[in-house]
Formats: C-alpha cells, sequence, structure tokens
C-alpha cells in the first residue's frame, strides 16, 4: 500500500534541494565568482530550512539556519566563496542528508564541529571590490506599463553617490521610432559601501521582465539576472498577447504546473505487472481466435493486440529515467576522491539525456562506484608520473552513455596508465586462474580481472585495486542481461564499456522450436534468419556457414538441449550476435514474433546461464527465454572442445 506518510513527502522533496545544493557547490568551487550559483545555494537552503520547520524537522531547520547564514554574507558579498567555504558547505550538506533519513543517528557534536568550519571559512573579508555597477534594461514595453526610470535613478541615489554612465545601445532609424516603445539600457555605479540587497530591492517589483547585471566594479560579479530580449516586432507581439484574459493566463500557467506528475515508484511496478499479465491474456485471445477461425473475434483479438502493445510501449516510456540523474551523483565522487588521493582529476559526461529503465538505473549505480575507484585510485598516475610521460597533471575521467540498437552502452573511460598485461598474467599464474605458459592473447589476459578476488594491487588502502570488486561489476551486469567490454592501451587510459538492455520487462521476441521445447530469442539480437543449407559441414572441427561470402559459426540448439524425436528435415538458423560476434543457432522451426513477458528464474535454475528467465505462452505452457551473450560463450567453448577431441583424433 501507497505511503502518504508527509514525512517522506518531504525526505522526496528534500532529495532533489539536496542534489541542486551538492551541484551548485561543486561548481562554485570552480566559478567562485558566479553570483548565480550562490543564489541557487542559498535558495535550496532556504527552501530546505522552511520546508523542514513545516514539516516538524526541527533539527534540519535549527542546522540549515546557520548554514545558511554564511551563504547569505556571501551573497551580500560579506563573505568570499573560497575553497575551505565550498568544503565545510558539502560537509553540511552531508550532514543534512544524515538529519534528514534518521535524526536520532546523527551525533550533534559532529553537526557543532561542520557549523565552526563554516563560521570559520566566512570569517576571511571579502574581496575588495570598488563600486558596484549596475546595468539595466527595461522591458520594451515598460513606457506603456507605467515604469519611469527617473524614479529608479531617484531611489538609486537615496542609498549613496551614483553616477550614470553611458551604454549606448542600437536605436531604430527616425522614422521607424516607436514612442511608446524604451530603446535604452543604463549603467550606474553607486558607492561600495552600499549592501546587495539594497540595491536589487530598486528592481524589486519588475525584475522578472528586464535584464539586470549587478557586479563589482573590478569585474568580480556578485549578481547576475538576465532575461532574454526580444526583437521590436516581437515585443509588440508579446504585448498583444499580455492584453488577453487575466484567467487564460493563469489557466495557461496551471497547466504548465501540472505537467509533470509525481508517482510512487511501487505504482509503476504495479502497473508494470499488471500490463505484463494483460500481454499473456492478449496472447491466449489471439491463439484462441485463431483456432476458432471466427473472423469477427479475429478482428476483436487484433484490436486488443494493437491497444495491448500501444499500453504497453506508453506504460514502459513512463519506467524510462534519463541516465543524467546517476551521472550527477558521481562529481561528488570524483571530487572527494581527487582531494583523498592527492590527484588532479576532471570528470567528463555526455549523453546525460540517454534513457534506461529505472529498475537498471538503480542497479547500475554500484558497479560504476567500483569502476569510477578503481580507474581513479590504479588507472590514473600521480601528477608527478603524468609529468614524467608527457601528460598534463590533470587526467580526464570520460563517463558517457549512449543508444546502440535495443541496448544502451555506458563507457568509463580514463586517460591513465593503462592496464599492465604482465604483472595480470603473473598474478593470475600466481593464483592458479590460469597455468603457467598458458597461450592467451593480450585481451583474455586483462579480462582475468573480473575474476572473484583478482587484485594487483602492492597495497591495501580503502581504496580497492583495480581487479578488486570487478568481479561484481561483471556479476551485476550480468545479472541485468548486460555485457561488459574491456579496452586498454598501455600508457594511454583504459575503457570499460557496460551494455544493457532497455528494459527488464517485457520484450519482442522470437519464438523458435527445438523438438517438443520451445524458446524465446529476444529480437533485439537477431540479425537474419536462414535456411540451414544440406552442404552445411565442418572446417577443422568446427561449423560454418557460408553468408553471403563471410563464414558464421553455427550450433545445432538440439544437441545443445538433447532435445527428443527426429531432427526436422528443413532446419532453419537464426543468426545472433553479441557485441562483435555473430553466431548461427540451428532450430528445427521458426514460429513468429510475439511479446515476452519476462519472468525471473526460481534460485534452483539459477546457474543456468544459457537462459535468462522465462515467459507464459498464450496457450498457458512456459517457453525459456535464451541469454544470447551467454549462450555465444557457451558454445564457443563447446565448439572448442569439439574441434581438441577431433585434432587429437586425427593425431
Amino acid at each position: 500500500m501507497t505511503s502518504t506518510d508527509p514525512a517522506e513527502t518531504f525526505r522526496h522533496e528534500a532529495a532533489g534541494l539536496l542534489e541542486i545544493l551538492e551541484q551548485s557547490l561543486l561548481d562554485l568551487e570552480k566559478r567562485p565568482d558566479d553570483g548565480d550559483l550562490v543564489s541557487s545555494a542559498f535558495r535550496a537552503l532556504h527552501t530546505l530550512k522552511g520546508s523542514g520547520a513545516m514539516f516538524g524537522f526541527t533539527a534540519v531547520s535549527s542546522f540549515i539556519h546557520d548554514f545558511e547564514t554564511a551563504f547569505d554574507k556571501v551573497r551580500k558579498g560579506e563573505a568570499a566563496a573560497t575553497a575551505p567555504l565550498v568544503a565545510a558547505a558539502l560537509r553540511a550538506k552531508d550532514h543534512v542528508a544524515a538529519l534528514i533519513a534518521d535524526e536520532s543517528a546523527v551525533d550533534p557534536q559532529k553537526g557543532a564541529a561542520i557549523l565552526r568550519a563554516l563560521a570559520e571559512a566566512i570569517s576571511a573579508p571579502a574581496p575588495n571590490g570598488s563600486d558596484w555597477l549596475v546595468s539595466f534594461r527595461l522591458p520594451d514595453n515598460a513606457l506603456i506599463h507605467g515604469t519611469n526610470p527617473k524614479l529608479l535613478f531617484a531611489e538609486m541615489q537615496s542609498l549613496g553617490a551614483c553616477e550614470i554612465l553611458d551604454r549606448s545601445v542600437p536605436v531604430a532609424p527616425v522614422g521607424e521610432i516607436d514612442p511608446d516603445f524604451l530603446y535604452l539600457g543604463w549603467a550606474v555605479r553607486i558607492d561600495g559601501a552600499v549592501e546587495l540587497p539594497a540595491i536589487e530591492d530598486v528592481f524589486l517589483f519588475i525584475r522578472d521582465d528586464m535584464e539586470l547585471t549587478i557586479e563589482r566594479s573590478d569585474g568580480g560579479k556578485q549578481e547576475n539576472a538576465t532575461a532574454e530580449e526580444a526583437p521590436p516586432q516581437a515585443a509588440r507581439a508579446s504585448e498583444v498577447l499580455r492584453c488577453e484574459p487575466e484567467s487564460d493566463a493563469s489557466s495557461s500557467a496551471q497547466k504548465d504546473k501540472t505537467a509533470t506528475l509525481r508517482v510512487p515508484a511501487e505504482r509503476l511496478d504495479e502497473l508494470m505487472d499488471r500490463v505484463g499479465e494483460l500481454v499473456i491474456a492478449q496472447a491466449r485471445l489471439s491463439q484462441l481466435a485463431v483456432s476458432r477461425h471466427d473472423p469477427a473475434l479475429v478482428s476483436i483479438a487484433e484490436d486488443i493486440e494493437r491497444l495491448t502493445s500501444s499500453l504497453r510501449d506508453t506504460t514502459m516510456g513512463t519506467r524510462m529515467v534519463p541516465i543524467g540523474t546517476l551521472f550527477g551523483r558521481f562529481r561528488r565522487l570524483v571530487h572527494d576522491l581527487s582531494r583523498d588521493l592527492g590527484k588532479q582529476v576532471t570528470l567528463v559526461t555526455s549523453g546525460e539525456e540517454t534513457e534506461l529503465d529505472k529498475t537498471v538505473i538503480e542497479q547500475l549505480a554500484d558497479p560504476l562506484v567500483h569502476l569510477i575507484r578503481n580507474a581513479m585510485d590504479h588507472g590514473i598516475e600521480p601528477s608527478a608520473e603524468r609529468r614524467a610521460s608527457g601528460k598534463g597533471d590533470t587526467a580526464t575521467l570520460r563517463l558517457s552513455a549512449a543508444h546502440r540498437g535495443a541496448e544502451v552502452a555506458v563507457t568509463i573511460a580514463d586517460d591513465g596508465a593503462g592496464l599492465d598485461t604482465a604483472r595480470i598474467r603473473a598474478k593470475a599464474e600466481a593464483s592458479g586462474l590460469i597455468a603457467p605458459g598458458a597461450v592467451l592473447g593480450e585481451a583474455d589476459v586483462n579480462r582475468l580481472i573480473f575474476e572473484a578476488g583478482f587484485s594487483t594491487s602492492r597495497s591495501v588502502t580503502s581504496l580497492s585495486g583495480r581487479g578488486v570488486g570487478m568481479d561484481v561489476v561483471k556479476g551485476t551486469i550480468e545479472g541485468l542481461r548486460g555485457s561488459v567490454d574491456l579496452a586498454s592501451e598501455p600508457g594511454y587510459g583504459t575503457e570499460v564499456t557496460l551494455r544493457l538492455p532497455l528494459t527488464l520487462a517485457i520484450i519482442d521476441g522470437l519464438l523458435v522450436r527445438v523438438g517438443s521445447g520451445r524458446y524465446t530469442i529476444p529480437l533485439a539480437a537477431v540479425e537474419e534468419c536462414i535456411e540451414l543449407p544440406k552442404n552445411a559441414g565442418e572446417m577443422r572441427g568446427r561449423s560454418f556457414l557460408d553468408v553471403r561470402g563471410e563464414l558464421v559459426p553455427f550450433m545445432r540448439l538440439r544437441d545443445l538441449f538433447h532435445a527428443d524425436g527426429e531432427a526436422d528435415v528443413y532446419q532453419k538458423v537464426v543468426i545472433v550476435s553479441s557485441g562483435q560476434i555473430r553466431i548461427g543457432l540451428v532450430v528445427d522451426q521458426i514460429i513468429g514474433n510475439n511479446q515476452t513477458v519476462i519472468k525471473q528464474l526460481s534460485r534452483l535454475h539459477s546457474t543456468l546461464k544459457t537462459f535468462s528467465g522465462a515467459t507464459i505462452l498464450g496457450d498457458g505452457t512456459v517457453a525459456l527465454i535464451l541469454d544470447v551473450m551467454n549462450l555465444v560463450g557457451f558454445g564457443q567453448k563447446l565448439e572448442e572442445t569439439r574441434r581438441d577431441d577431433v585434432l587429437a583424433r586425427a593425431a
């Protein structure tokens, strides 16, 4: 049952505000003079304080009061946004998150120490700016609405010594000048002893529609609020729109406010389950309609199939979440690790708009944390080593995502030293993972880092060595029906690519028959279907097909699954791909496409890596879903064993 606890409502809202606060603080460390970032952090704190008090989180509200005071001083120009202030503010943000999660589990002394650090950070005097420079331009229709620039100048003069400066702006030719149209903008220098809020109050009632920049005359920007400026014709058009009834405007605003609706995640999960059951029921109806040869029933079944398919796509769309919601968390991780390790690392992200099923997003966090920690701890060299190898002091860690067919590829790449293949081989031989002198390619040796407990780290630290936790990465990704690719070049860096399915709930599948059993192959992995040639044979113990001049290995699922009965005379080959590997799967019959609702296998069957789940067919029977990636790997090992046997017999 969905909880409507007000405290949970506050926690959900607070999570978003804390995320905004953290991102603003991380950006402020790089741009300490950016007034917009200071204002963003202050607004998040102010909202958190007010909401916390309203929902009964008094400890949160009390702590944020002093936290907010520090940023209010920065906002007013009384303190500087220094690195110590940002560091203390990040600790304070973490403390607020802990208080919101469970106030009773938080040590008050820790909060007091953080507040002392904030107080010390703002005790340093702000940079000596000279006078304030106020640049502004009023809305084009300001005169029509009764705004008088002279009154604004008079109010600024009441604050202190003022000087109006020339601000040349383009003016229309004399014949085209509209007397009701405001073409001018101004710049005013005000005595630096005036406080920033007093200047802001001059423009309090017109600020939303104007351009306004307030900065120190030495260029140290304190506040920047800029509205888009429309050309004269556009201004007149918007003026006409403003003459429409007030109710219309409020109605439009209301539509904008309700464009996004917050829905508990468990409701989406329940909805997805219901849609899955509906898909199964629709498949049963379609099969029944065909078996009865009733045109009217077939027509109804086709309509329901179309509606079910549309509902499925819509429901799956509501579960899709931009991966940028996950990427944002790692800025703080990289920031803290850079400080702890004494390494200069810049995180570059791309593809944040790429969408994945929320279930995949939730389970992807831990593998990415492992990969980032390993890359920074043992992939990226210290600054001295980077300089010695001709690199810059600052390393780059790239985190990207992109759609590739029916998959999403998430890539973590660093420009560090790359993997030491020789050390990996030596460690693997010492651990008994491979026999001494075993013939393995460089890529195969490097992939040994994904074995459980494998590490080339020479010392134990608070971070894992490259390899520790990598088995967790591989296990989690494979549990999501994904795969892991690894590429490394000594001296230039390492790249790990996680390939993931778009969704875990419902997929399009190709239903095939092998003996008396039926199986589903994910349609996204299917390239084409052909008939098995009569002359399909073997070459050096391996089975190959000639597909338009390209040799494609194949394996017979009848042999793999020990199918009963005789093989069909005209067998079919389903050519599938996983990464760069293509392979043909020989089946007795291709039944056709179907919507496949994925049901997880029980723990008893979880060791069957050739199957990723099961689905219920229209007639109520069960069909296993083939895990193409693991099936291809299993088939390759089977073929290698068979080839070795053939060669041994020939010898």
